[in-house]
């Protein structure tokens, strides 16, 4: 019997983080989480409000010990890039025991994104480290939302890119995947996964979360078929190879995970070793009023689990 895949079921999924006020355009959500070492979890996330409060207006640091109850440690703030807005964060804790916060930066008054790092010894550091910039994109591309493994001595990202050269649709994204042998200098190796014309999927598609189950590879992947559906994307699964991680075929007619209410909105997944067994999965979702809260569940079921994600 093969392993079930870390997917969410949304039936008993917990509230971790709500949003930051009611209605549409309120947002917790966008996750990034990694084990603790100490059987918790430490969690990345993005608050955003409404465009006339600021958009995404900081990424906070929290802790869990049982992946639900979820506290602030700290907050790194928008300001502190020069960036009009911050997507999904990407966390890391290094084989030496530090600290990386990958941020997702919105260059003011473009549509243009890069990506930045903060290294330290502890997270409660990591709004005060230097930040260094690791994916600056160009003026023909916005780079942004990264997934961050460590596989054989290799570091891999994977980013969703959105083409510029064209006015009005810059919403189009494909995935595009990095490797590096410090995290910190990338290479392309080029694209991961690219849309499906006339499909659920056919505006664009953004790999979420990255694991391997039963030794192959699989992506969960956030998609969208027009630019209405922009912010309100559902989770699609990929399938990749039994090699290092990188390049992965959509998988199925439609997606795997929805949200109930307005569009459909479940995206962003990040996928975690649970203690003892399983996964603890954290994820965005649209609840009945428009606004965005941050849901996490436990899939109990044993399962191998590689890499970090």
């Amino acid at each position: 019997m093969s392993t079930p895949l870390p997917l969410p079921r949304l039936d008993g999924a917990a509230v971790a983080v709500a949003p930051p006020g009611d209605g549409a355009g309120h947002w917790a959500g966008a996750p990034s989480a990694v084990p603790d070492g100490d059987g918790g979890y430490v969690l990345a996330y993005r608050l955003r409000a409404p465009l006339t409060e600021g958009r995404g207006l900081a990424v906070v640091l929290a802790r869990s010990a049982d992946g639900v109850a979820v506290a602030p440690v700290a907050e790194v703030t928008k300001d502190r890039f020069g960036a009009e807005s911050l997507e999904r964060p990407a966390l890391v804790r290094t084989e030496q025991g530090r600290w990386r916060l990958y941020v997702s930066c919105a260059t003011p008054d473009s549509k243009h994104w890069w990506i930045d790092v903060l290294e330290a010894a502890t997270v409660e550091e990591l709004p005060t480290a230097p930040r260094r910039t690791v994916l600056p994109g160009d003026d023909r591309h916005a780079v942004k939302d990264p997934v961050v493994v460590r596989e054989g001595g290799l570091w891999h990202l994977w980013a969703s890119v959105h083409p510029l050269e064209l006015p009005g649709h810059e919403d189009r994204m494909t995935t595009e995947h990095y490797t590096s042998p410090d995290g910190l200098a990338w290479s392309h190796a080029g694209t991961a996964l690219r849309p499906r014309p006339d499909r659920w999927d056919a505006r664009g598609v953004r790999v979420s979360a990255v694991f391997r189950v039963d030794g192959r590879w699989a992506a969960t992947y956030d998609g969208r078929a027009t630019a209405a559906e922009n912010w309100e994307e559902r989770t699609g699964l990929a399938r990749g190879g039994t090699g290092a991680p990188g390049e992965f075929t959509a998988d199925g007619d439609g997606p795997v995970a929805a949200s109930p209410h307005g569009a459909g909105g479940l995206r962003y997944l990040s996928v975690v070793a649970a203690p003892g067994g399983g996964w603890r999965l954290f994820y965005e979702v649209t609840r009945a009023d428009g606004a965005h809260e941050l849901r996490t569940e436990l899939l109990v079921a044993p399962v191998p689990v590689a890499g970090t994600v």
